[in-house]
C-alpha cells in the first residue's frame, strides 16, 4: 500500500488537509496523517493538490498526432503525452473526414484499447465521433465533402467503441429516426454539436435521446432574444455540456452562469488539435491546414480550428475566472466527465474501489506526478 501525504486532497465534495490517500491499484481510503500504515510506502505531495486523475471527452491530437492518423504509433504518442496534463482517461476523437478514415481510426482505437489500460500513458476509454452527421452551414473546420446524413446502423457497427456521437439533430428525420435507433439499440450517448437546429427542434431532440451538447456555444445557434437556438436548448433541458476551457473559446463571463445552470452535468473539455504541446506554426488537421497562434488553431481562411489546451489548465482556468469551488472545477475534468460516459463507478473521484487514477499538482494546478491504477506514469 502507499499514501500520499502533505498535500491538500480534493475529493468530489471539497477538499481535506492533514489527511493522507491511501491506494493500490485501486483506492484504499482516506485517513488522518496519523493514522497511515506503518508498512505503507509514503509519497510526499510537497504541499501541493492531491486530486483525481482528469478525463478528457474530446480531443483530436498531440504532439503532432492526429487520432484519424489511423495509426497506432499515433495513438501512443497522444496517450503519453497528454499523461503529463493529468489526464488519465480519454476519448480520441475523430471529425469529418471520408468514412474508410473514420472507420481505419477507429478500428486502431479497437486494437488498442484493452492495451491501454496498462501502458504508459492515458486509458483509451472509448472514442468520440465528432461528425461526419453534422451541418454544413456549422461544419467549423471540418471538410463538408464527408458529411452524412445520421446512420444508426454506422453507429451500431462501432458501439463497442463509441462513447459519444456528434450529430446536427436537423439533419435526421422529422422524427428522428435514426437518433431513436442509436439510443435503442446502443450504449452510445448522442451529443447535438455542429448543428443548425433551432430552439423547438433541439429541444424535441433531448426528448427523442439527445443527452450530451458538444462544446456548448461553439458550431451551434446561439442564444438570442427571439431566436433561442440549441445554446438555449442545451442550457434548458438536462443534457450534458462540454465547455472548451481555453478562455478564448467561451468567454469566462459565462462560467459562472454555466455552471449556475449546468453544475455538475459540465464537463471541460479540450478539443485539443495535433498542434497541442508545439511551438507556434502551422499543421495540418484531417487534411487542412492549420495556424497556430497565441492559445488557437485557425485555417488558413481565418475559420477557428481547435485550441491547444492542456486539460489541468482548463481546469485552473475555470477557477481563476469563476467563483466555482476548486472541487467542482476539478469535478467538471474527472467526475462529470466519468458520469457522461457511464464509467464513473470506477472512474473520476477518489473514492474507496475506484480505479487509483491520481494527480499530483502544484498550487497553481501544474502536474507533478500522474499515477494510473497505482503506478506512476508520468513525472516532471
Amino acid at each position: 500500500m502507499k499514501a500520499i501525504v502533505n498535500g491538500s486532497i480534493i475529493t468530489k465534495d471539497g477538499i481535506l488537509e492533514n489527511h493522507a490517500l491511501l491506494y493500490t491499484d485501486v483506492i484504499q481510503g482516506i485517513v488522518p496523517e496519523n493514522g497511515i500504515p506503518t508498512d505503507a510506502e509514503v509519497i510526499d505531495a510537497k504541499g501541493g493538490y492531491i486530486s483525481p486523475g482528469l478525463i478528457d471527452l474530446h480531443i483530436h491530437g498531440y504532439l503532432g498526432k492526429d487520432v484519424c492518423d489511423g495509426e497506432e504509433e499515433s495513438i501512443r504518442t497522444i496517450s503519453k503525452g497528454i499523461a503529463a496534463n493529468g489526464v488519465t482517461g480519454y476519448l480520441p476523437t475523430t471529425m469529418t473526414e471520408d468514412m474508410a478514415v473514420i472507420k481505419k481510426a477507429m478500428q486502431v482505437l479497437r486494437d488498442l484499447k484493452e492495451e491501454s489500460k496498462s501502458w504508459e500513458g492515458s486509458e483509451i476509454l472509448g472514442c468520440h465521433a465528432e461528425g461526419p452527421f453534422i451541418s454544413e452551414a456549422k461544419k467549423g473546420a471540418q471538410d463538408a465533402k464527408y458529411i452524412l446524413k445520421p446512420d444508426a446502423a454506422f453507429v451500431k457497427e462501432y458501439a463497442d467503441i463509441i462513447k459519444i456521437i456528434t450529430l446536427a439533430p436537423e439533419t435526421d428525420t422529422e422524427d428522428f429516426a435514426e437518433i431513436r435507433k442509436m439510443v435503442r439499440d446502443t450504449d452510445v450517448v448522442v451529443s447535438m454539436g455542429h448543428t443548425s437546429a433551432d430552439y423547438d427542434t433541439a429541444m424535441e431532440s433531448t426528448k427523442n435521446g439527445v443527452k450530451h451538447a458538444t462544446h456548448l456555444f461553439n458550431a451551434m445557434t446561439p442564444l438570442a432574444h427571439r431566436a433561442p437556438g440549441v445554446v438555449t436548448a442545451a442550457l434548458n433541458s438536462d443534457v450534458s455540456c462540454e465547455l472548451i476551457g481555453d478562455t478564448f473559446h467561451v468567454s469566462t463571463a459565462l462560467y459562472d452562469i454555466l455552471w449556475k445552470l449546468k453544475g455538475r452535468k459540465l464537463c471541460i473539455i479540450t478539443d485539443c488539435l495535433p498542434a497541442g504541446g508545439l511551438p507556434y506554426g502551422e499543421y495540418t488537421l484531417g487534411g487542412q491546414k492549420i495556424i497556430y497562434r497565441d492559445i488557437v488553431c485557425r485555417l488558413e481562411d481565418g475559420t477557428v480550428a481547435g485550441s491547444v489546451l492542456p486539460l489541468n489548465k482548463g481546469v485552473w482556468n475555470l477557477y481563476q475566472n469563476s467563483q466555482i469551488p476548486l472541487w467542482e472545477c476539478v469535478n467538471c475534468a474527472s467526475l462529470n466527465p466519468a458520469t457522461t460516459i457511464g464509467v464513473e463507478k470506477s472512474k473520476g473521484s477518489l473514492e474507496i474501489g475506484k480505479d487509483a487514477d491520481i494527480i499530483i499538482t502544484d498550487r497553481e494546478f501544474n502536474v507533478q506526478k500522474t499515477i494510473m491504477k497505482g503506478s506512476v506514469k508520468y513525472e516532471s
